[in-house]
């Protein structure tokens, strides 16, 4: 018996639901596959505002300041130094020269750098030198500065270009002078009293170069930043009375008296040669700079329970204000004329705080025109077994 048209068609739409029912499922199994997988994707890669794993703690140890900025240029994460440094305001980079670059490399992933110049006000150039490298971070459009500090490489640069070219000044005229005078001994061979007299003026030449060069090594001794080796218990007593024992010839030329007062048996833990040779250099610049017939003194004192003072004082011409604070540089003269003709280095009183910072002291001064000066070494007490003050006089 044939199939109706009525039964044909129920079968046709049977079929047709079972169709729609498979591919329902199809997709929705998709659906679901591709669900986990988006899920997958968001568990295994970071935000992009986010510090990759690891680099916080790489950055916290960095001696150099460090800052992360994102995609949107807003600090994720800066180091204090560079918050210090003025770098970075909130969450902001505030540098013009430091964001340029970050947006450079974030443009095109190459690595930059660059030397610029921080808290310079107009005129002056007083601010702070970095040496900054910025790199991108990651594939999120992170990217990592860090800057260097070269302020302090660069004040030695300069001061090392500075003592080269003074050094090479000060040999320059003793040099010169010998070569011309003896130039000049050559010319006048047959009259003995030139000879006698250039002859002189070679050896006060000869004398002057041997406490420069003399100078220059005892400066390169006490400048560095090494601790002076085998340091001993030193008699502040005795290191005055042979600094006094120095300079007797060149302080008896002129008629000056030299003293010693104060109290006995202090003493200090240091170099003994040095510290003659510091006082050594205050007697003598005292002497140098103080008319005849006057007088200088060297005076021990306890300050405190825990320092020491030792105090040159002399009746000379006096320190103009204006130059009390230049006078420990080096090769720094208040009167240059008056110093060459007194045969000075320049070197005497830089050597002299040097000595008393390794000695974990101090140097300063009080002077007055016209009414002489007063430099004092402060030094840390080792011990004291304190006697009555007393006091020698040598004419």
């Amino acid at each position: 018996m044939a199939p109706t048209i009525q039964s044909v068609d129920v079968e046709v739409v049977a079929g047709l639901a079972a169709l729609a029912g498979l591919a329902t499922g199809l997709v929705t199994g998709l659906a679901v596959r591709v669900s986990e997988r988006a899920q997958g994707s968001v568990h295994t890669q970071p935000p992009a505002s986010a510090l990759p794993p690891g680099v916080a703690s790489v950055l916290s140890v960095l001696s150099s300041s460090a800052v992360v900025v994102d995609a949107e240029d807003r600090v994720l994460r800066a180091s204090s130094a560079a918050r210090a440094f003025g770098m970075v305001s909130g969450d902001r980079l505030v540098v013009d020269e430091l964001l340029a670059m970050a947006r450079l490399v974030r443009r095109d992933g190459e690595i930059r750098e660059i030397e610029i110049q921080l808290g310079s006000t107009r005129g002056r150039r007083d601010g702070r030198w970095f040496a900054v490298r910025v790199a991108p971070l990651g594939t999120h459009g992170l990217v990592l500065v860090l800057a260097e500090d070269l302020t302090e490489m660069r004040r030695v640069e300069a001061i090392r270009r500075d003592f080269v070219a003074n050094v090479s000044h000060e040999l320059k005229t003793p040099v010169g002078a010998l070569s011309l005078l003896a130039e000049t001994v050559e010319g006048a061979a047959d009259d003995p009293e030139a000879v006698r007299r250039f002859a002189s003026r070679m050896q006060q030449e000869s004398v002057r170069l041997t406490n420069l060069v003399h100078d220059l090594i005892t400066l390169a001794r006490v400048q560095g930043d090494e601790p002076l080796p085998q340091l001993k218990p030193v008699r502040l007593d005795e290191v005055a009375a042979e600094a006094m024992d120095r300079c007797r010839l060149k302080a008896g030329a002129k008629n000056i008296e030299l003293a010693i007062g104060g109290c006995d048996g202090l003493e200090v833990r240091g170099d003994d040669e040095l510290l003659v040779t510091a006082l050594r250099n205050l007697v003598d610049n005292a002497v140098a700079y103080s008319p005849e017939n006057t007088r200088v003194v060297i005076a021990t004192r306890r300050a405190d329970p825990g320092h020491v003072e030792v105090s040159v004082t002399d009746q000379g011409i006096g320190i103009p204000d204006a130059d009390l604070e230049r006078i420990f540089e080096r090769f720094y003269r208040v009167d240059p004329a008056r110093s060459r003709q007194t045969g000075g280095t320049g070197l005497g009183l830089a050597i002299v705080k040097h000595v008393a910072t390794k000695h974990g002291g101090e140097v300063s001064v009080w002077s007055r025109e016209g009414s002489g000066s007063t430099f004092t070494l402060r030094l840390p007490l080792l011990s004291a077994s304190v006697k009555e003050p007393v006091q020698e006089a040598t004419p």
